[in-house]
């Protein structure tokens, strides 16, 4: 009997680090922001709580390093091509419409966390961003936030879902 629950328990180890391996292999590369929504709790759907036509990219590498790269929809340019010669209101409002993170990765069941290094928001460096991941697929993945928001439009979201397609 111990030798078969022995048993069961290695097997189950086995197919917990297959797993997460091809799911690694199947995110390495990078991926191009397709959309970028915010849910509410009663499951309302905003495709343009980050404007129309957001952009992004999240890149991850084989030796377990990340970076994303997210900005909101039509974004102004700033008035100076010298961003820190822009007027402070205009450099405000490109860094509310933006977020950049890097760091490392790791896989946990279908939870991909980026352990945060380096940040736009400072409070965010040395943290854990969880994404659950619903679909992976070669040409495509779709993370979704674990952390309810508050959003630009003053809408209180329960979660964000970013749907990424590979760049090729």
């Amino acid at each position: 009997m111990n030798r078969r629950i022995l048993a069961l328990v290695v097997l189950l180890i086995v197919v917990t680090c297959i797993g997460s391996a091809q799911s690694k292999e199947m995110l390495v590369g990078t991926w191009k922001l397709v959309s970028w929504s915010g849910v509410t709790e009663k499951g309302v759907v905003n495709d343009e709580a980050y404007g129309r036509n957001p952009t992004g990219f999240l890149t991850y590498t084989s030796d377990g390093r990340m970076i994303a790269v997210l900005t909101n929809g039509g974004r102004k340019a700033l008035s100076n091509s010298r961003w820190n010669l822009a007027p402070p209101e205009e450099r405000a409002e490109a860094f509310a419409t933006s977020f950049a993170y890097a760091g490392t990765f790791t896989l946990k069941g279908d939870k991909v966390i980026h352990h945060v290094e380096a940040c736009t928001f400072p409070n965010a460096v040395n943290t854990d961003f969880v994404r659950i991941i619903t679909k992976l697929q070669s040409s495509g993945v779709t993370l979704r936030t674990t952390t309810p928001f508050l959003g630009r439009d003053g809408v209180q979201y329960a979660y964000s879902e970013l749907v990424w397609e590979r760049v090729k």
